[in-house]
């Protein structure tokens, strides 16, 4: 089952949800399918774990990515780069934009309200329910109000990812799968995909699921760790 969005796609999601690994793997996994994407680099608040981190692993298969000036790269700045309205207001085949966690970084969002009016987005919010802020349908649902009342813009679907990074075992997956769900049919929102470590997959049976499933090749990882490669 393959993943289907096109257009503006925006990656939003409490910290430590998972947002921009799967901005990340998204992008690549959308790009292999033949489709042209644009990455747009939108967390100005969290310093570590950014989009930026895996540009030039990105950049050698062909994905633009929409950065902050290169002499404020690594800086702690909330610095917008004026490119991000031109990606709004012509996306492409695909532009997605992975914004901040948490209302703080998402409020950025609400600045360019102007770029986004009258225009037909994906704003997509991950959900880790293995983390407190998102282990119950109550806590996804405040935390969607949250977000929406900063960026001044609306979730229109779910992603399912539950992780605990290295420790994940199939069985997180499935009942991640089953939670999300349940948070779909009771926010009435679809659930767009869930995700899987490349090196789960072998050990689901993903014909349980009747959502598309995301792999995940892990690019945001410690210094003691080398990424997973993209080619």
């Amino acid at each position: 089952m393959e993943i289907q969005l096109e257009g503006i796609v925006v990656i939003v999601g409490n910290y430590g949800s998972g947002k921009t690994e799967i901005a990340i793997n998204l992008a690549v996994d959308r790009k292999r399918s033949g489709i042209d994407v644009r990455l747009a680099d939108l967390d100005l608040v969290n310093p570590y774990f950014r989009t930026r981190e895996a540009r030039k692993a990105l950049a050698r298969i062909g994905i633009e990515v929409i950065l902050p000036p290169e002499e404020y790269l690594h800086a702690d700045l909330p610095i917008l780069s004026p490119l991000i309205g031109g990606v709004i207001r012509r996306p492409g085949q695909l532009a997605l934009i992975d914004a901040g966690g948490d209302p703080a970084g998402v409020r950025v969002l609400s600045a360019l309200a102007d770029a986004f009016n009258g225009l037909s987005y994906h704003m997509l919010q991950v959900v880790n329910p293995l983390r407190p802020e998102t282990s119950s349908v109550a806590g996804c649902l405040h935390m969607k109000r949250e977000i929406e009342t900063a960026a001044r813009m609306a979730v229109t679907g779910w992603i399912g990812n539950a992780n605990l990074i290295d420790e994940t075992t199939p069985q997180d997956i499935l009942r991640g799968y089953a939670f999300v769900r349940q948070l779909s049919a009771d926010s009435g929102l679809p659930l767009m995909f869930i995700t899987a470590a490349d090196a789960l997959l072998p050990q689901i049976a993903q014909e349980r699921f009747s959502c598309p499933v995301l792999t995940i090749a892990r690019q945001l990882v410690p210094p003691w760790k080398n990424a997973a490669g993209l080619s």
